[in-house]
C-alpha cells in the first residue's frame, strides 16, 4: 500500500483483485471524513484499509465491472454514499447518485472531469493541493503511456483523447499526479510528450 501527504488529504493506494485494480482512500485531514475511489474487489481489504473510523462516500469512476465487484459490500458495511456518472449508473449493481461538478470529502472538494470514451460516463477526480501540486484520479480514461481502452472504435478514441487532451492536459499543470485505474503513478508532464504517438496510433 502507498501513500501520499498532502496539505488537506492523506491518500492511500491499495491494489485489488485478479486484475490488480488500484482503489484510494482519501481521508480529510481536518474532520476525519474518508472517501473511497473504486471499490473494485475484495471488500474484506477495502474495509480493512477504510479501518474503524468509517466511510462517507463510495465514487465508481466508470461501470466496468472489475471497478466495483467489492462495491455493494462495502456500502453494506459502512453506509456510504455511492457516487457516479448519471451516464454510467445505469451499469452498476447498486444504486448511485449522480456525481455533480464536484465531490466533497470533509472541507475538501473534488472536482469531477467527464470523460467520454472508455465509457459514456468515465471520470476523473481532480484535487489542487493548495501548498503543493495537482493529485488527479483518472481511472481507466488514462494511464502511463495512453489513454483508457476504446475497443478500436475511432469515435470512441476521438471522444476520449479529445477529452483528456483539453480537460485536463490543457488545463492542468505538468506536474499533476496521475493516479490511474490500474498500475503505477505518473504525472501529466511525463504523459504529454507522447500525445501525438497517441493520436497516431489510434489507442
Amino acid at each position: 500500500m502507498d501513500t501520499h501527504e498532502t496539505t488537506d488529504l492523506i491518500i492511500k493506494k491499495l491494489s485489488v483483485g485478479t486484475y490488480d485494480n488500484n482503489a484510494y482512500l482519501l481521508r480529510c485531514r481536518r474532520t476525519g471524513e474518508q472517501l473511497l475511489i473504486d471499490a473494485a474487489a475484495e471488500p474484506d481489504r477495502l474495509l480493512e484499509l477504510v479501518g474503524p473510523d468509517g466511510l462517507a462516500t463510495v465514487v465508481t469512476t466508470h461501470r466496468h465491472p472489475d471497478h466495483w465487484q467489492g462495491l455493494a459490500e462495502v456500502l453494506a458495511a459502512t453506509g456510504a454514499a455511492s457516487v457516479a456518472h448519471a451516464d454510467d449508473i445505469e451499469g452498476l449493481p447498486v444504486a448511485a447518485e449522480p456525481s455533480g461538478a464536484t465531490v466533497r470529502v470533509g472541507e475538501v472538494d473534488l472536482e469531477v472531469i467527464h470523460l467520454v470514451g472508455h465509457t459514456p460516463g468515465s471520470i476523473a477526480l481532480h484535487y489542487r493541493d493548495p501548498a503543493g501540486v495537482g493529485h488527479l484520479f483518472t481511472g481507466d480514461s488514462l494511464f502511463p503511456g495512453g489513454v483508457g481502452n476504446t475497443q478500436g472504435d475511432a469515435d470512441r478514441f476521438a471522444s476520449l483523447i479529445h477529452d483528456v487532451r483539453t480537460k485536463l492536459f490543457d488545463r492542468l499543470a505538468d506536474d499533476t499526479v496521475v493516479y490511474p485505474g490500474h498500475g503505477a503513478d505518473t504525472t501529466l508532464g511525463r504523459e504529454r510528450p507522447s500525445i501525438p504517438e497517441w493520436v497516431a496510433r489510434g489507442w
